[in-house]
């Protein structure tokens, strides 16, 4: 039960900062407690935990601009960050864990300033039909967090330039490009700025949960161990992580998202895989990596190494499309 509310509000716009912050945050989240973290990232791309970067982001144009490529814990697709963007962060313990609380202080935020928001699927949040917030997840141990985007009036010729959206997402929403796909919200509220919007959120927040969120206190900001998590996200091998020689590739689009398998195989034996997805369930996809790894190269103990994750529910489902895929692929 919440019987706390705490906020952040950053104005570093660095986003290894500001990812090595929110994931600081996570550890600290007390029970009962939710904070809201609320931040901007200056000219970036960040990916989801097992996107490939090369193929997600047009990387030397983003580079020669001076942007940042940043990649984060939770699972989900490639956006972009700038200054007309808002991002916010609710952290609570799993047991507090509530989605549709959490979105509905993001529905009661843009209905403040006399927008309409609409769900669609489950990480989507549009207003005239079109997506001005996309969210994803991640949960911890003890504490877990839902975070996104609020497009308030961001550049969408640089958002087109540097994201390379795949035709097959593309078609799977019915639109022919990016920029088809998304609205600012200052096209809808005229004047719109990012600090009404920190504003508009700050009292959705409050009225949501019934409390007055306050800053939260300086001394549970621990300096040097946010300063080493930024090391980490700024680091080549978080950021890019392994591009393995491989021998094998097959891929596909399914409703839950894209994924790519890429096998290393030495005398009959997977050495090495690497799964790039963009599926929201980002520990689906390390279950997976780590299953198929070490196995015979044969069509019968991939499948069998798979079939053999105990999992329920839409992992179930997951499961049964990537065994369709080993199938398909008839080595």
């Amino acid at each position: 039960m919440i019987t706390k509310l705490s906020c952040v509000l950053c104005d570093e716009t660095e986003p290894y900062h500001n990812l090595a912050l929110e994931e600081y945050l996570l550890s600290q989240v007390e029970e009962g407690e939710c904070i809201l973290y609320l931040w901007q990232n200056r000219h970036t791309v960040v990916i989801g935990k097992n996107q490939n970067a090369w193929k997600e982001c047009r990387l030397k144009e983003l580079e020669r601009d001076g942007g940042f490529l940043a990649r984060r814990l939770s699972g989900g697709g490639a956006v972009f960050h700038d200054l007309g963007n808002l991002n916010f962060t609710f952290l609570l313990r799993r047991e507090d864990y509530d989605l549709e609380r959490q979105l509905r202080v993001i529905e009661e935020a843009a209905r403040s300033l006399g927008i309409e928001a609409q769900r669609s699927g489950r990480n989507d949040v549009l207003a005239a039909g079109r997506k001005f917030s996309g969210n994803a997840f991640y949960l911890g141990e003890r504490g877990c967090y839902h975070h996104g985007t609020l497009l308030v009036d961001v550049d969408m010729e640089n958002l087109s330039r540097y994201l390379c959206v795949s035709q097959d997402k593309l078609q799977s929403k019915g639109v022919d490009s990016v920029r088809a796909r998304v609205v600012n919200l200052r096209a809808l509220c005229g004047g719109l700025t990012v600090g009404r919007m920190k504003e508009a959120m700050l009292g959705a927040f409050a009225r949501v949960y019934g409390g007055v969120p306050k800053p939260l206190k300086e001394e549970r900001l621990d300096g040097e161990r946010i300063a080493a998590l930024r090391e980490r996200y700024a680091s080549w091998e978080w950021r890019f992580g392994r591009d393995i020689p491989f021998q094998y590739e097959f891929s596909h689009r399914f409703a839950w998202g894209e994924i790519d398998i890429r096998l290393a195989v030495r005398a009959g034996e997977v050495i090495e895989a690497e799964i790039y997805s963009d599926a929201m369930d980002a520990p689906f996809i390390d279950l997976l990596r780590t299953a198929l790894c070490g196995c015979r190269f044969s069509w019968e103990e991939l499948s069998e190494r798979v079939a053999g994750l105990a999992l329920c529910g839409e992992r179930a489902e997951m499961r049964a499309n990537v065994l369709s895929l080993l199938r398909r692929e008839n080595f």
